[in-house]
């Protein structure tokens, strides 16, 4: 039996493990083969190459954030090129998006909130790959303004306004083709934190992504019962998509243990994800 996790995150993005950390513990847990999936971004794939070597089967991937039509939506760029030009340039724009999205936040907080950050924190913030609001959270619960990054996020966030910065579907979908990628659709019933949709909810946006182009769906996923799972499988297999799986890992900013594929922690060989039949 092999051991796969398609979806993890590092600190180059809102993980918080740094890459060599990461791969140690990828290596202790087992994994064959993984994908490096930060949000927005490529550049802990070129750090994990230079270092997990030849030990397991690593794909360069990214997780871009997108909004396709009213489907507001994560979408997997598994094993792009990441030093292809188009998705560069798409998440250099990224990156500008951010850090006007990051300008405001930091205003509402002070505006709102009273909350000034210190050059220190400031600094801190600046210097992230793809800063998140999990970033800022981190901070107010370091400070004891919360128990926790969701309540603080919640309760001192989510009210302000700061635009969007979500990539099209389309230049999303694109910049992964460019780049020799396969895009996949991530936690379609709904990611960590959200409520996940009903199947009638789910068809209506899946027209909209398959419309676009998406190769595939997110099966196996570690905030997903075995009955959500089969649900997806059998819309993979009615519709001639790749089957993915992945936990979401992201080191101490969320409680998933890399590997974990779904809420009952069953064991998921990586001979039933078909898309390794196309990356490896």
């Amino acid at each position: 039996m092999i051991k796969a996790d398609l979806h993890i995150h590092s600190n180059y993005s809102d993980g918080s493990d740094e890459i060599e950390v990461l791969a140690s513990k990828i290596l202790e847990a087992k994994i064959d083969v993984f994908a490096l999936t930060d949000h927005d971004t490529v550049e802990g794939c070129e750090e994990m190459l230079k270092i997990i070597g030849d030990k397991v089967k690593f794909i360069p991937s990214v997780e871009l954030t997108c909004k396709a039509g009213n489907v507001k939506c994560h979408i997997l760029g598994y094993n792009c090129d990441c030093r292809n030009p188009v998705l560069l340039n798409l998440i250099d724009k990224g990156k500008y998006l951010r850090k006007k999205k990051l300008e405001t936040r930091i205003k509402y907080l002070k505006d709102t909130w009273n909350i000034e950050l210190t050059e220190d924190e400031l600094k801190w913030l600046y210097s992230r790959k793809s800063v998140v609001k999990t970033h800022i959270a981190n901070i107010l619960v370091n400070r004891g303004l919360a128990h926790d990054n969701v309540s603080a996020m919640k309760k001192y966030l989510d009210g302000c306004k700061s635009g969007d910065t979500r990539f099209t579907g389309e230049e999303a979908i694109n910049a992964i083709i460019e780049a020799g990628g396969i895009p996949i659709w991530a936690h379609p019933l709904g990611g960590e934190g959200e409520e996940h949709i009903t199947p009638e909810e789910f068809y209506k946006k899946f027209e909209t992504m398959k419309a676009l182009g998406i190769r595939g769906l997110e099966c196996h996923y570690s905030r997903y019962t075995d009955d959500e799972a089969s649900f997806l499988l059998d819309v993979c297999r009615q519709n001639n998509l790749f089957i993915t799986g992945g936990s979401d890992y992201h080191g101490t900013n969320k409680d998933i243990p890399l590997g974990k594929l779904n809420v009952e922690a069953r064991f998921i060989d990586a001979f039933s994800l078909t898309i390794l039949n196309k990356l490896t």
